[in-house]
């Protein structure tokens, strides 16, 4: 009998390390997933109402929050090569590109960013540079198209059947249960990551609505010389941006500022930046920072502290890299958790206390 188990045991191990290994190798795929599947499953168990099948409910979760996303995204990078050509041909630049990047030359030839416009730039040759670019460089940029593809791919699937399965998944977890032990600490983790996740989505749909309506406020009251372009697309590139550590939401202001004050350099009106200092003071004041001071104590759960949670964000990415954005916090929920739930009883000390501190403010107050 004794030798059974044993052969079932290095079995299980063999298994295990098999699966280890193939999730590391996508590490940044799966914490993706975990982080989507977290962040929208009370936006898919509010779907249960309208008594939907299961696969239907994950599939418009997905659908809704994570396909405009791609959208969103993929309008940018059109609209960027239509603003470089628009640029190129207001502001003739090409001259003092160096030669060591020669097929950047190309930009000024950017065809309509339609099918019948960019057909036509390839039969008059227009799109040689950017072909002869990329043949050249086959290898690279087939490995990042493929790469990219496959980590989506296993973030939809993953994110899809753990909305389908997740209860079923966390069932399977609570049959190791010893003394309640187990189950206390996987119940306060999944709900905990709960909170935690869901505040940050919650945190960039309320900084994506707060920035859309300055940016329009702003275009609206200043002349049309220093308007920021695209308004509603760069509020909500400004609340994904908040995802980002440290630097946060001024990757899209800052050069969103920039954008708008290249025009008055360039034609010589140097007293219309008042302006564009006007909306930097307005953007750091009602963007950035009132929104951080009120939602921040909403964000970090029941059990998280914000600054360890800020902490979590900042060095995540310096150590594990870009996942480590969304790898960090779980990893700082998970241990927090059992810290406050498991431990105490496994040494010998009393059940916790349900709740959080007296100090902090519960997401469900929100």
């Amino acid at each position: 009998m004794n030798e059974k188990r044993l052969v079932v045991a290095v079995f299980g191990v063999i298994v295990g390390v098999a699966v280890g290994y193939i999730v590391y190798q996508f590490i940044a795929a799966f914490t993706v997933a975990v982080f989507l599947y977290y962040s929208t499953r009370r936006f898919y168990d509010a779907l249960g109402q309208l008594h939907l099948p299961k696969r239907i409910r994950a599939m418009l979760t997905i659908s809704l929050l994570a396909l405009p996303l791609v959208l969103l995204l993929s309008y940018t990078v059109v609209l960027l090569a239509v603003e470089a050509r628009a640029f190129i041909e207001t502001y003739p630049i090409v001259e003092s590109v160096p030669e060591s990047v020669a097929w950047f030359q190309g930009i000024e030839d950017l065809p309509e960013p339609t099918i019948a416009g960019i057909a036509e730039a390839y039969r008059a040759g227009e799109l040689d540079t950017f072909i002869d670019f990329a043949t050249q460089h086959a290898a690279f940029v087939t490995s990042i198209i493929t790469g990219l593809f496959m980590n989506l791919l296993i973030v939809g699937i993953v994110t899809y059947y753990l909305l389908i399965d997740g209860t079923a998944f966390r069932s399977w977890l609570l049959r190791f249960d010893d003394g309640d032990i187990v189950r206390e600490y996987f119940e306060a983790a999944d709900k905990e990551l709960e909170a935690v996740l869901f505040g940050n989505l919650l945190n960039v749909i309320v900084i994506s609505l707060v920035a859309i309506a300055v940016f329009m406020g702003y275009n609206a009251a200043v002349p049309s010389a220093v308007e920021v372009p695209y308004p509603a697309l760069a509020g909500a590139l400004t609340g994904i941006a908040s995802l980002i550590p440290v630097v946060g939401m001024k990757v899209i202001y800052l050069p969103l500022a920039g954008i708008a004050a290249v025009p008055i350099l360039l034609d010589g009106t140097p007293e219309l930046f008042a302006y564009i200092v006007g909306f930097l003071v307005l953007v750091i004041v009602v963007v950035d920072t009132i929104p951080d001071l009120v939602l921040r104590p909403y964000l970090s759960g029941d059990r998280t502290h914000v600054g360890l949670l800020m902490l979590a964000y900042i060095f995540g990415p310096v150590v594990f890299g870009f996942y480590g954005l969304f790898f960090a916090p779980i990893v700082l929920v998970l241990g927090l958790t059992f810290a406050d739930t498991a431990l105490p009883r496994l040494l010998g000390g009393d059940r916790p206390e349900e709740g959080p501190p007296p100090s902090q403010t519960r997401i469900d107050e929100f």
